[in-house]
């Protein structure tokens, strides 16, 4: 098994905040998660997208799945994606962060070791995508999930998990746009790159 070969996609979240599915994103005219597949071609051998709306993503050559644990939020997401991929290790990102950060991700690598996850920390603040999960952990999601929970902060901070300081961080990335959400739509005002 290849330890860092498989990247997914998260674009299961219900968009609430934007008044529409932020799965439609474009940037000058090009559909953001058509971008951010190329992008993460450039390092990843395969890549997955865990949807709600798979019929959105016919014409897409990645593996295209849904959630098996239904409205479980982001965990849910990352079980999928984890039971699904080819790789040791795991790398996750959400459908509406535009950017994506090579440099960073190779860093990442570097610094896994054999741990369950390697989430950046921001004092006491966690990003729980932009970051690598194992694909040991699968059983463990599960254990927590029908336990009835559903933190993913809580989840990360009872494994393994190797913690990446922001001010390390922000050497790769000084105004932290690797970890920005388009949640609003005053978030996509902020860049004229992006429409509906």
């Amino acid at each position: 098994m290849s330890k860092f070969k498989t990247a997914v996609i998260l674009a299961g979240g219900k968009s609430s905040r934007m008044k529409f599915d932020k799965q439609f994103l474009k940037i000058n005219g090009v559909r953001l998660i058509d971008y951010l597949i190329d992008k993460l071609k450039l390092e990843f051998e395969e890549i997955i997208i865990v949807t709600n709306k798979k019929e959105f993503y016919k014409n897409c050559k990645v593996k295209i799945v849904s959630d098996e644990i239904k409205d479980k939020g982001p965990l849910g997401g990352i079980h999928r994606g984890l039971k699904e991929a080819s790789s040791e290790y795991v790398y996750f990102i959400a459908c509406d962060m535009p950017t994506i950060n090579l440099d960073y991700i190779r860093y990442m690598k570097s610094m896994i070791k054999d741990a369950d996850a390697c989430v950046t920390k921001s004092q006491n603040h966690i990003e729980p995508l932009n970051s690598f999960y194992n694909k040991r952990i699968v059983k463990d999601i599960e254990k927590y999930i029908y336990e009835d929970k559903r933190s993913l902060f809580l989840f990360i901070s009872n494994i393994n998990t190797i913690y990446i300081k922001e001010d390390k961080a922000r050497g790769f990335s000084p105004n932290w746009d690797m970890f920005r959400n388009l949640n609003t739509q005053e978030d996509l005002t902020t860049d004229n790159n992006w429409s509906l």
